[in-house]
């Protein structure tokens, strides 16, 4: 968890820098208008391809089929194009490969693979119903004692 917010709080100051680096190296002007750029790319991919993912998800829906890898698509779509429209370049390349097929679709193999593992992790308590009901009894050994004092 620190390493997450330590990341979180890092983050913005990387692509600070990255767009003062670019900004010197360009120019202001041109560094801005390709910020804008790809806010406004980002905004447009994320509604085309959003709308095919919702299209692919319902024609299986109506099939009556899970839309699994439509969900997942259309998590990392959303993701993408928020990326995108987040002002910064890092933000932009990961955005960007949230929104590319091909590596979309690699990035949802990893996803499912993480959650199968987790299903199977919470699956190892299953046949144990206390454990799966969060009650534990303790062990009791029964007998007789006999008070000396």
């Amino acid at each position: 968890m620190r390493v997450f917010l330590f990341l979180f709080l890092l983050f913005p100051l990387i692509e600070l820098a990255v767009l003062i680096q670019v900004g010197s190296a360009i120019g202001v002007l041109p560094t801005l208008l390709l910020v804008i750029a790809t806010a406004i790319l980002g905004s447009v991919l994320l509604r085309v391809a959003g709308l095919a993912t919702a299209w692919r998800a319902r024609e299986k829906l109506a099939r009556g089929e899970m839309p699994e890898q439509e969900m997942f698509e259309g998590l990392l779509i959303a993701v993408g194009g928020g990326l995108l429209l987040l002002p910064g370049f890092i933000s932009d390349v990961f955005g960007l490969l949230c929104l590319i097929p091909f590596t979309r679709r690699l990035l949802i193999g990893n996803l499912r693979r993480r959650a199968e593992e987790q299903a199977l992790r919470q699956r190892a308590f299953f046949d144990d119903p206390q454990a799966r009901s969060g009650q534990t009894r303790p062990n009791v050994l029964e007998g007789e004692y006999q008070r000396r004092d």
